[in-house]
């Protein structure tokens, strides 16, 4: 009856009719134009026929994950009238499906988010597969729901599950999806089909009863108690989570406050303009930009990972907090891991990561006690090279010294086949340093993994010189194996996200210099989005640690990254202040009742410091921003230009997901694009005299005067 590029419609036997999406040369079926225009034509075919009713599914291994976010950002540009205008076109659409002549059945195995989501709302009953995964995710990119998700969902699901569901932007399994309403049945996947067809046959023997079903939800909500405690509760929830750059979950409550109360075309209407109110924020257009990054890094980690092989048995060299962290993962995953260290104490240390790591997944019930065991019985801890016999990839994390890593990685070579990758999860020091001893390095790469190694996503694969394109595809199919989002860089100290951090450290470094109260500088940076601010992250990193990187960042970059004064951060290592591993540096620390650090201003911190100062001076929130925020964007330019990454896309998404940068301001080279390129170049040389860290490029300043851009 219908075929297309994106859905097709065939006529069962019975009479009904067979909507099937299958958007060709997509892994998933999404709302894309051509999607919409195909949905708009096939219902037109569907309305004038004789069809009994109408089943939905997907020939794809999910239903429909959603809009086409890198399609669609571009329409957040529009003006409001236009944006507005095709909200009401596509939204014509889904009305269209919602009033046929007939009942509509979808039937559900895999995703069905956002958009995918609204059109099983539109359908008069929900069938799933234990499989399907449902939700709203809209929120999470800035924005509502603008296909009808607000003002279906309450009417057809429970109203606090409705609510929740879509101010929080969170995915829920068929199992939840059951008990809220959001389905009708859960089915076994090879009945879906038959039990879809047993639906529209009830319903037509009952047409009353679905035709009311259909009056009921254009109508507005009664008004109750209840429905005033769940709308209050959830803003108390908003309230208790402290104050959230990202509008959107506060205006969408407020949205679906008003339109429960009104007929569902008037609560449309209001969805629409707070759609449009949403899609023109800074906030919005940055986490569309950074999904559509995410999109474009997963779609390079797939093309890398085909041409390589995840390891199914790796070794671990070094078995401390980062070392028994990574056995750990691999050990989750499934993967078998020797991890060896030189002495006892090493070994029991990596263990006791590994089973206290284990030991929280059971605790919040991710994992059960037999799991666990089964886990930790992956992990094989040696004081030799016992086993390594049979390893693919071996993961070197010794201290960071760039001779004893040559040393390890030199004897470790001689105790593996040659097809063993052989991978140094080094922070700073330069990979084709490191393999200058190695007689294979072809075999040899970087493996950066962050600290702590369950909760950051980020590794930075490093290609050296030497590195061959065999091992950097499997290093990135073990990366994904073990659930992390790989990022192939090139060679330099510090790779990406450190070479990134140093100067940002480094303008740290010059404001406590001349006179900045670091409580100032930590409060200006976390009220600007960062999780933590640098005195506080400089602890966390260790303060031994940060003087050690700094000195290998400064040999590398000595005209940006050395300093001509004793920082602050060097002084307090020299007192014996290493942060919180010691339990004092720029702050103290003390342990809470249940165990975790509490940070606390320490006076012989700030003491010390401003002994080290000329005078004291109060700088502004903004002045701090600017004089932090300079020298990262521009070293962020400098990694773009010296092609460390290949994309500015890859640049912003390993900060977020290495560095914790603001993910509502989108990355460094997004935050510098939205000040515009000529504006920003003016601020840094507004800051030219605190150093080459504050200048620009050539090739900056060439994109400012041209008008250009890093995203198109």
């Amino acid at each position: 009856m219908f075929h297309a590029n994106a859905l097709s419609l065939t006529r069962l036997e019975s009479g009904i009719g067979h909507l099937v999406f299958d958007l060709v040369g997509s892994p998933v079926n999404k709302f894309n134009r051509q999607t919409l225009d195909e949905l708009r034509e096939v219902l037109t075919v569907v309305a004038a026929s004789d069809l009994r009713g109408l089943l939905c599914s997907s020939a794809k291994s999910g239903f429909i994950a959603g809009a086409d976010i890198a399609e669609f950002s571009s329409l957040f540009r529009l003006p409001a009238a236009e944006l507005s205008a095709w909200l009401a076109h596509s939204n014509a659409i889904f009305h269209s499906l919602a009033t046929l002549p007939m009942p509509t059945v979808s039937l559900i195995d895999g995703q069905a988010l956002g958009g995918g989501f609204e059109f099983c709302l539109a359908t008069d009953y929900r069938l799933a597969t234990r499989a399907a995964v449902l939700g709203f995710p809209e929120v999470g990119l800035g924005i509502c729901p603008g296909f009808g998700g607000t003002v279906r969902a309450p009417r057809i699901m429970d109203l606090q599950a409705a609510v929740s569901w879509i101010v929080s932007g969170q995915s829920h399994t068929a199992d939840e999806a059951l008990a809220a309403g959001a389905i009708d049945a859960l089915v076994d996947a090879q009945l879906l089909l038959e039990s879809g067809i047993e639906h529209i046959e009830h319903a037509l023997r009952q047409p009353q009863a679905w035709q009311q079903l259909r009056r009921e939800r254009q109508s507005a909500l009664p008004q109750v108690d209840s429905s005033a405690m769940v709308f209050a509760a959830v803003r108390s929830q908003l309230k208790a989570a402290g104050a959230n750059p990202n509008p959107a979950p506060a205006q969408v409550l407020q949205l679906m406050e008003r339109s429960v109360t009104v007929q569902a075309a008037e609560a449309l209407a209001h969805e629409t303009a707070c759609f449009v109110s949403l899609a023109k924020t800074d906030v919005a257009a940055s986490l569309a930009g950074l999904f559509v990054a995410d999109q474009h890094l997963r779609q390079k980690t797939r093309t890398w990972a085909a041409r390589g092989k995840a390891a199914e048995r790796i070794a671990v060299l070094g078995a401390g907090i980062m070392g028994g962290g990574i056995a750990y993962q691999a050990a989750l995953k499934g993967i078998d891991v020797q991890m060896k260290d030189i002495a006892q104490a090493g070994l029991d240390a990596g263990m006791k990561e590994a089973q206290q790591l284990l030991a929280r997944q059971v605790q919040k019930g991710r994992l059960s006690s037999a799991q666990a065991v089964e886990a930790l019985g992956r992990i094989h801890p040696t004081l030799d090279y016992s086993g390594f016999a049979e390893v693919e990839l071996v993961v070197e994390a010794v201290v960071e010294k760039q001779v004893v890593k040559q040393s390890v990685l030199a004897e470790v070579e001689r105790q593996v086949p040659t097809t063993t990758i052989l991978a140094s999860n080094t922070s700073t020091i330069s990979i084709t340093a490191l393999a200058q001893p190695l007689q294979r390095p072809a075999q040899f790469c970087g493996m950066h993994f962050f600290n702590p190694v369950p909760l950051m996503p980020l590794v930075e694969v490093i290609r050296g010189e030497g590195s061959s394109e065999q091992s950097i595809a499997s290093t990135v199919a073990t990366a994904q194996r073990l659930g992390k989002t790989p990022i192939v860089v090139r060679d330099c100290p510090g790779f990406l996200v450190n070479r990134i951090l140093f100067p940002y450290f480094g303008a740290f470094a010059m404001l406590l210099r001349d006179g900045a109260d670091l409580r100032a500088i930590d409060a200006a940076m976390e009220d600007f989005g960062w999780p933590m601010g640098p005195a506080w992250l400089l602890d966390v990193v260790g303060l031994d640690t940060a003087v050690h990187a700094q000195s290998v960042m400064a040999q590398g970059f000595p005209e940006r990254m050395q300093y001509d004064f004793k920082s602050a951060t060097q002084l307090l290592f020299e007192h014996g202040r290493l942060g919180q591993k010691s339990g004092a540096g720029f702050y103290r620390y003390s342990p809470d009742a249940g165990g975790r650090l509490q940070k606390q201003v320490d006076d012989e911190a700030l003491a010390l410091i401003r002994s080290q100062q000329k005078a004291q001076r109060d700088f502004t929130a903004q002045e701090i921003v600017d004089r932090m925020m300079l020298p990262l964007c521009l070293e962020t330019v400098r990694c773009l230009e010296d092609g460390i990454v290949d994309t500015a896309a890859e640049a912003d998404t390993g900060l977020v997901l290495g560095l914790g940068f603001p993910r509502f301001r989108g990355g460094a080279l997004r935050y510098l694009e939205r000040q515009g390129l000529a504006a920003f170049c003016a601020l840094a040389d507004a800051h030219a005299a605190l150093g080459p860290l504050y200048h620009p490029t050539p090739r900056l300043r060439a994109m400012a005067a041209a008008g250009a851009r890093f995203y198109a």
